[in-house]
């Protein structure tokens, strides 16, 4: 992990380049490349790309430009420019696939539960984009959690690269595992061949039960694993570099 590389450099840049755009616009900005739910009024076709360039606050840009770095110049070293900025882009593509399939889930079965209960179509359209919907008579077979999950996985927009930085963090596990990593929450080094798959796990745990912090874990977990397929078919393949010149 040593001096940043052109093609971070570059991301990094373009990064903190949104960041203060959005500063400066406010939702403007936040509404136009922010990843919403595909059936919203906000979605965008171009948005599955720019929510990577967007983030919600100072901690989580750190966060994710110090990954960024840290992981991603390696990565580029070793691959070159093209190959890592194909990587890149499709791990974060990937973080909204996930991201926006489990949305769906939710919106979709809570909805044939409103429906079963008693709501009509435009009741359920109704809620999902005022807020207000039919009889309160359905929390008798739907729970208000349900119906907040359904509400917040339409109108929620995603933000962030960490779905990128998840693959980025997976390609570089498999890639230089033994290399021992000293983060400031872990007082001892730790290879990363155990602290990856461990970030992830727990990325896994909070998606099933439910983040209090609001974050995308299945955005992550999407990137991870897209990353993972393309690392661990470049590794054993002996992927031909030359072709990315």
């Amino acid at each position: 992990m040593g001096n940043v590389t052109d093609t971070v450099k570059a991301l990094i840049i373009v990064n903190v380049l949104f960041f203060v755009g959005t500063m400066v616009t406010g939702d403007v900005a936040y509404k136009l490349f922010s990843l919403y739910y595909f059936d919203s009024p906000n979605f965008k076709i171009w948005q599955p790309i720019t929510h990577m360039f967007m983030h919600g606050s100072i901690m989580h840009i750190l966060f994710n430009m110090y990954g960024l770095w840290a992981f991603g110049s390696p990565l580029e070293q070793r691959w070159g420019r093209n190959k890592f900025l194909f990587f890149y882009f499709s791990a974060g593509i990937g973080a909204a696939l996930i991201h926006t399939l489990v949305n769906y889930y939710q919106v979709e079965s809570v909805t044939t539960a409103l429906l079963e209960a008693g709501w009509s179509q435009s009741n359920v359209t109704d809620f999902l984009t005022t807020g207000t919907g039919g009889s309160n008579r359905v929390l008798e077979t739907v729970s208000q959690d349900k119906i907040n999950t359904m509400f917040s996985a339409f109108n929620t927009p995603a933000v962030g690269a960490s779905g990128a930085i998840y693959g980025v963090l997976v390609a570089f596990g498999l890639m230089f595992p033994n290399v021992a990593l000293m983060l400031m929450f872990i007082p001892v080094p730790i290879k990363a061949k155990y602290f990856i798959p461990l970030i992830i796990l727990g990325d896994l745990i909070f998606g099933i039960t439910g983040s209090p912090f609001g974050i995308a874990h299945w955005a992550h977990i999407g990137g991870a694993l897209f990353g993972f397929v393309m690392a661990y078919y470049w590794k054993k393949n002996s992927f031909n570099d030359r072709r990315w010149d």
